[in-house]
């Protein structure tokens, strides 16, 4: 099918859980609104093993994913991604042209060791939107602003604020702010509207 000069998203899911989970099911859908969504999984996923492939691996499941995407659609594609998929898609687009990167949760810190992984955001030329939970601990936001002064890609953060890294609301900041999650995913998904199609 080609969408016609409708965005088409290649949706890459975190490290724990695959394509099929229900947060990325819910999230295809809304993408799914703005345009064409295809999903993908990593090769250590559909192997059934719990340990996540090296990077140059996942890079050209992703590649390989993206150029099958190509070969069927005629209009802009976005690399987005949870968590891992998002990092992977940021290393993807340092050698493949795309109209954009969507991370859902950046993995900023290693969830293992720590170390700051800012490296690919730095040499990142390709626009960018970021989507992050404020207490999200594996993006620690003045990590973030850090690394952002740093940056050359042309740039857009969207805090959730109570999100964690799933962007998730703690149910004292919905009680609190007295906001639902699905006020939030609004949110989310109207920063992805804006960033796919600028007025």
């Amino acid at each position: 099918m080609d969408v016609k000069g409708r965005p088409a998203f290649l949706f890459a899911p975190g490290a724990g859980a695959p394509s099929t989970s229900p947060w990325m099911k819910a999230w295809r859908d809304r993408l799914a609104t703005l345009g064409e969504v295809v999903t993908l999984d990593y090769p250590y996923m559909l192997a059934g093993r719990k340990r996540p492939d090296r990077l140059p691996a996942l890079v050209e499941a992703h590649r390989q994913a993206l150029n099958a995407l190509r070969a069927r659609t005629s209009g802009q594609v976005f690399l987005a991604g949870k968590s891992m998929g998002g990092r992977v898609g940021c290393h993807l687009a340092l050698e493949e042209p795309v109209a954009g990167v969507i991370c859902f949760g950046f993995p900023l810190r290693a969830a293992s060791s720590g170390a700051l992984r800012d490296q690919v955001l730095v040499e990142l030329r390709t626009p960018l939107l970021l989507l992050q939970g404020s207490r999200d601990p594996l993006c620690p936001l003045d990590d973030l602003a850090a690394v952002r002064a740093r940056m050359s890609a042309p740039h857009t953060l969207l805090i959730v604020e109570g999100g964690d890294h799933s962007l998730v609301l703690s149910a004292g900041h919905r009680k609190a702010a007295g906001i639902t999650q699905a006020d939030a995913d609004a949110r989310v998904l109207d920063a992805i509207r804006g960033f796919v199609a600028p007025a």
